[in-house]
């Protein structure tokens, strides 16, 4: 480990990176020659023989993807520079958009990502996703065009892609010395060397001149490197108009700093399933990637005064840690995998976990290797480990030094647009199955379990249909429970579209003293905007505007009560109510006849009733479509969906006699589409889809829902 004299973590020697990118660009293929490379594993696993380090559950085995994050910590020295040597912290992420919580809760307590595109496809759908949600979280990235081994691979090709589908300023620091079946080696346009490999393993690296026939291309290529570091860096501006001499050290510090500032992302080659260029991305991980110490302090509130608060990457600070991550070990039981901003986090000692205010106990603390641990005594600033025997803690919440306490950001999650009913095969799987659901979905925050109050039936929730397919399968396999499932069923809401003002009197008399309130709400639909600033689970705004004492103060919160509970239950259909502005204007009461329990009523009754004036409609999840097949078929796809009630966005050729399309098409009628990709293709078809948005149902479709749902 990198130590200082005084035992503490070298900061500057740390990196905490992650792995991101499509299902299928070598994500954890790439990851699993950085484990070989960097001494963690003496053999390398492939992923089509099920053998990858880091998917090491059973379903991502079978179905050769990546499904959870995995955390490994490894060493790495510079292969030209050995007197550099880094700790690398990395996150194998999932590339399945099922699972996109796992990339999003990884990327909000890394410090850098590489991202990994293929060779032939370049920019794909889910990368879009990934890339966004590293914009969101400011995380400094490389890039890594994997597979140029594959027929079909076009280094330029991929290099547009990324500039225009994603609006990077990548700046290639190589290129590839031939594509495909030629593909040789790699030109290092910093050195201006080609590198080779003398084995099957890359593990002998040798550095050459470049050829004659390959040095007018390369001089080129280095004379844009270069204009597009000097571009990027100020400092490096400012030089070059001087006309001082700019040397190759000046050139790695000004692309490190624009790197870090997310001015630009060095972009490298290779092909990890051959063993090339896998080394070298780990030199580029030291020279352009932050440690801890380059990143800003982690901003948060005090939770006594909400007043703002700053932690700096240091032990001599307060503690902050946030925890990222829960996974259910069937060995050791719940690991909560965290992130130390500031301060020192040890085994035996009590914290808070100041987002809920209670006490929490630190038992063992565990360095992880993908699903096997090593037992150390303390986490320092700036590093991630695995806490056991945390009781109350959870993803997105913070562990804080209980006499300076501190709460930092939560992280947001996607609200689930599937659903499935779900029931015990026996009476003996009933209580496990509840004990069983109750743990995935403290592991997982995409996964949502509810019980339907009218067909008293449990419903699971999720992201997709494989999301649900892998959560059922490990109930079945972790916690040995048969369970029968139900079909897909889409998560629809609903909105209002007018605004109406109503006045709704509750009154009930029986013996003795009745029941009395009178509530006067106006409710409008929300803009778009407002709805983006919203919480997923309340999505909506209600405010009190009484005025006089119309309505007594210890009223107006159970008012609120009953329009939520409304809400959550749904009016026309069942479905949840969202996008509304509920203002409590008016209102009376009775002295003696009034309580809690009328005034709950009152607001459910006046939030039932204002949505049947309102216009209600309902909305449904549109997913963002790509499908990738021949040409030849394009005319059929094409057809098929706009059957499917899709709307074509788009199209544009992907080498090889190939074809994106682009399309949104509502989730509804996306199920059973693999079949049919396959059927209409003849199995070359491939497609990927992920959640976009809400859109209005037509009307001749809201009619057949409301029916189903009643």
């Amino acid at each position: 480990m990198t130590k200082k004299a005084n035992g503490r973590l070298d900061l500057a020697k740390v990196r905490n990176i992650g792995v991101i990118a499509h299902i299928d660009a070598g994500k954890t293929t790439t990851t699993e020659r950085i484990l070989y490379y960097t001494g963690m594993v003496h053999k390398i696993g492939e992923v089509h023989d099920g053998a990858a380090t880091t998917d090491w559950m059973p379903q991502e085995k079978e179905r050769g993807i990546t499904i959870t994050a995995a955390a490994i910590t490894a060493q790495w020295t510079h292969t030209l520079r050995p007197e550099e040597s880094v700790q690398i912290n990395l996150i194998d992420t999932p590339g399945h958009v099922d699972f996109t919580a796992e990339v999003q809760r990884s990327l909000r307590v890394l410090d850098g990502g590489v991202v990994v595109f293929d060779g032939v496809a370049g920019v794909e759908p889910q990368s879009e996703t990934v890339w966004r949600q590293a914009n969101q979280y400011h995380v400094p990235r490389i890039c890594f065009i994997n597979k140029m081994d594959r027929v079909g691979a076009s280094f330029q090709r991929g290099l547009d892609s990324i500039k225009k589908r994603l609006g990077a300023n990548a700046i290639p620091i190589q290129f590839p010395y031939g594509e495909g079946d030629e593909f040789k080696g790699i030109v290092d346009l910093m050195n201006m060397q080609l590198i080779t490999y003398g084995d099957d393993l890359g593990t002998k690296i040798e550095r050459v001149p470049i050829p004659t026939d390959l040095m007018d291309e390369a001089v080129a290529a280095r004379e844009a490197m270069v204009e597009k570091i000097i571009e990027s860096d100020d400092f490096l501006t400012e030089k070059f108009l001087m006309e001082e001499e700019i040397t190759d050290e000046d050139l790695r510090a000004g692309l490190r700093a624009a790197t870090i500032a997310n001015r630009a992302q060095p972009l490298l080659i290779g092909s990890a399933l051959k063993n090339k260029g896998v080394q070298l991305l780990l030199d580029a991980v030291i020279d352009y990637l932050p440690s801890p110490l380059e990143i800003p302090p982690v901003n948060g509130t005090n939770p006594d005064n909400d007043e703002p608060q700053l932690r700096h990457a240091t032990d001599d600070e307060p503690l902050a840690a946030l925890v990222f991550k829960i996974a259910t070990d069937p060995y050791v039981g719940r690991l909560a995998f965290f992130r130390v901003y500031s301060g020192v986090l040890r085994s035996g000692t009590s914290v808070e976990n100041t987002t809920k205010g209670k006490k929490e106990r630190i038992g063992r603390l565990v360095r992880m290797f993908a699903d096997r641990r090593d037992d150390i005594e303390e986490v320092h600033a700036g590093d991630i480990a695995a806490a056991l025997g945390l009781k109350d803690t959870f993803t997105g919440e913070t562990l804080s030094d209980p006499d300076q306490p501190i709460v930092l950001e939560k992280i947001a999650f996607p609200a689930p647009v599937i659903e499935v009913a779900i029931e015990p095969k026996t009476r003996a799987d009933q209580d496990k199955m509840g004990e069983a659901l109750r743990k995935l979905a403290e592991e997982d925050p995409t996964f949502v379990v509810s019980v339907d109050e009218q067909t008293n039936q449990t419903l699971i929730k999720g992201m997709g249909e494989l999301h649900l397919e892998v959560l059922v399968d490990r109930m079945l396999r972790e916690f040995k429970v048969d369970a029968r499932v139900g079909r897909p069923r889409v998560s629809y809401r609903e909105a209002i579209t007018q605004p109406v003002r109503v006045d709704t009197t509750f009154k009930r008399q029986t013996g003795g003293s009745g029941q009395y309130a009178r509530v006067v709400v106006e409710f409008e639909p929300l803009t778009a905007e407002e709805m983006e600033q919203l919480e997923k689970d309340k999505p909506y705004i209600l405010v009190d505007e009484i005025k006089g004492g119309s309505i007594p103060k210890e009223w107006i919160k159970p008012t609120f009560h009953g329009m939520e509970e409304a809400m959550r239950g749904g009016v026309i259909a069942g479905y949840p109510v969202i996008g509304v502005r509920a203002r409590l204007v008016d209102g009376a009461f009775h002295e003696v006849d009034s309580s809690e329990m009328a005034f709950k009523i009152a607001g459910s009754m006046c939030l039932k009733e204002g949505v049947q004036k309102a216009r209600p409609i309902l909305l449904e999840p549109v997913m963002k479509v790509e499908v990738v097949a021949p040409d030849d078929y394009t005319g059929d796809i094409i057809g098929n969906l706009s059957s499917r009630r899709g709307e074509i966005k788009g199209m544009e050729p992907r080498g090889e006699g190939a074809s994106s399309i682009r399309a949104a098409v509502p989730l509804a009628n996306m199920f059973g589409y693999a079949t049919d990709i396959r059927n209409m293709t003849q199995g070359r078809g491939s497609f990927t889809m992920e959640f976009e948005g809400y859109n209005p149902v037509p009307a001749n479709v809201q009619e057949e829902i409301i029916k189903g749902g009643k």
